[in-house]
């Protein structure tokens, strides 16, 4: 997927990632790969939550680099995995936050090692350290570089096959139906929405 892909709001942006794949190269050459069946969007223009809490303004401006670009934010010390959209000085960004392992599953437990495997990657900081992303040296880079890439998905996913909520963990903006997730896939998160805004 081309960085121009990013360019635009990033609420459709994020509804529409469902469904594509996250590939990791490593050094070895050996993929490692996710369906992603989570994600959420961060629009500063018009989101309360970027002037709030975790989203103060000097983490807003991290954001606000050029559409289709990798970057970490931190919570609770643990990093991240965001894509940037609409023109740079925008802040604004889709968040990554659970994926369906689908190619290293075996290295993805070596990095990341865990009792049930279905906690692998439902996380955003899950799937980080599964994936053994180092936020240094990815933030920033092209969402289409060898080493980091999206795949888009193979078709777009119905209005049926997409749960809507708020957004996890956050005060300012928890009624924006800016969470999206690939309904009944067990690798969703288990996180609860800030504010109980579900579509049924």
């Amino acid at each position: 997927m081309p960085p121009r892909h990013f360019a635009g709001d990033p609420v459709p942006v994020a509804r529409g990632l469902l469904g594509a794949t996250l590939v990791r190269v490593l050094n070895s050459g050996e993929r490692l790969s996710g369906r992603i069946v989570e994600t959420e969007a961060y629009d500063c223009p018009r989101d309360p939550a970027c002037t709030a809490g975790r989203f103060h303004a000097a983490r807003s401006a991290e954001m606000a680099i050029a559409p289709g670009h990798w970057l970490f934010w931190a919570a609770h010390g643990h990093p991240l995995l965001q894509v940037a959209c609409r023109p740079r000085g925008v802040p604004a960004s889709v968040l990554i936050r659970a994926l369906e392992p689908l190619e290293g599953r075996a290295q993805m437990l070596g990095f990341r090692p865990v009792t049930r495997e279905r906690d692998l990657t439902n996380g955003p900081a899950k799937l980080v350290y599964a994936l053994g992303l180092n936020p240094a040296q990815i933030a920033g880079t092209r969402v289409d570089s060898p080493g980091l890439h999206l795949l888009p998905p193979e078709g777009p996913l119905n209005d049926a096959a997409v749960r809507v909520t708020a957004r996890v963990g956050i005060r300012e903006g928890r009624t924006l139906p800016w969470r999206f997730t690939v309904r009944g896939n067990p690798w969703v998160s288990p996180a609860l929405p800030s504010m109980a805004l579900v579509d049924g």
